[in-house]
């Protein structure tokens, strides 16, 4: 049995969301993913979670295999505080042109036929009336006849991202449609990561959405974060961070993945008040190397 890969990197994590209100409100079901998604390459050696007020707590796995907590309350609030810490073991693999299959290595490509069937949703637009401006802006990207390296051509378009918008962050809950964020020339990570995922089925690659956290450097947006994955045979799914100019890495916590951004949402669900109770919302993400 081959030795274990050695750890590269101990984080610990810490996300605190805080939701505040001027009298005590009821709350009715919420979804939380904010659990980091564990594998070959990420691994939780210790945790807690604090969530007041108290609810009742079920987790399960969603379609995606995300870990999803429900929490059901049964008393009014006027705070939901909702708090994990984890410490965290990161392995990072090969680069993406030493793992990519030989006949994928050059775009365009065909996927296998063992794998098309399963990759048919993340391959079909979230915004199909939104093709004419992608195919516009593409352009200068890729042309049909043209050959080019796939892990190139995908590096290119996290950049081409990286350099023509301004970043802008935004609480407000969804995103932008890749056609708001072209034409603005301004977006959040999560208008960023949605863009780049649908101008990546555009050319005919399976992506999608992931939401997760990011260790804080110059330079770098922190907070909860958003990125794309993009299926490459032989390298399976590969992060590339368009806010960020990179291809994820070490300093990336993924949390959960999906076709689409409002179903990797951190945290979801409803309060019962007067309109006016809603006072602000907090959130505190900390990833720090140990």
């Amino acid at each position: 049995m081959p030795s274990p890969l050695p750890f590269l990197q101990t984080l610990r994590l810490t996300h605190l969301t805080e939701y505040r209100y001027r009298k005590p409100v009821r709350f009715g079901p919420h979804r939380v993913m904010i659990r980091p998604r564990e594998g070959h390459d990420l691994r939780i050696v210790a945790g807690r979670y604090e969530i007041e007020p108290k609810p009742q707590v079920r987790f399960l796995r969603d379609i995606y295999g995300n870990s999803l907590a429900v929490l059901e309350f049964a008393e009014a609030a006027d705070r939901l505080r909702i708090l994990i810490e984890a410490d965290l073991q990161y392995i990072r693999e090969s680069e993406i042109e030493d793992m990519i299959d030989p006949a994928a290595r050059f775009f365009p490509f065909q996927y296998p036929p063992d794998e098309q069937v399963e990759l048919i949703p993340f391959r079909l637009p979230s915004y199909p009336y939104d093709a004419p401006t992608l195919y516009a802006w593409l352009q200068d990207l890729y042309r049909p006849g043209q050959v080019i390296e796939t892990a190139d051509l995908l590096m290119n378009l996290t950049r081409h991202i990286y350099r023509s918008f301004r970043y802008e962050a935004r609480e407000t809950m969804g995103v932008q449609v890749p056609s708001e964020t072209i034409a603005k020339g301004s977006g959040s990570c999560r208008d960023y990561a949605v863009l780049m995922m649908e101008a990546a089925r555009h050319w005919g690659f399976a992506a999608r959405f992931v939401s997760g956290y990011i260790q804080m450097a110059e330079g770098q947006h922190g907070a909860t974060h958003a990125w794309t994955e993009v299926y490459v045979p032989g390298a399976g799914w590969q992060g590339f961070d368009p806010t960020n100019d990179k291809r994820v890495g070490r300093e990336h916590i993924a949390v959960a993945v999906a076709r689409e951004q409002e179903k990797a949402m951190p945290i979801s669900g409803s309060w019962f008040g007067d309109a006016g109770d809603f006072e602000g919302m907090d959130v505190k993400v900390e990833v720090v190397s140990t």
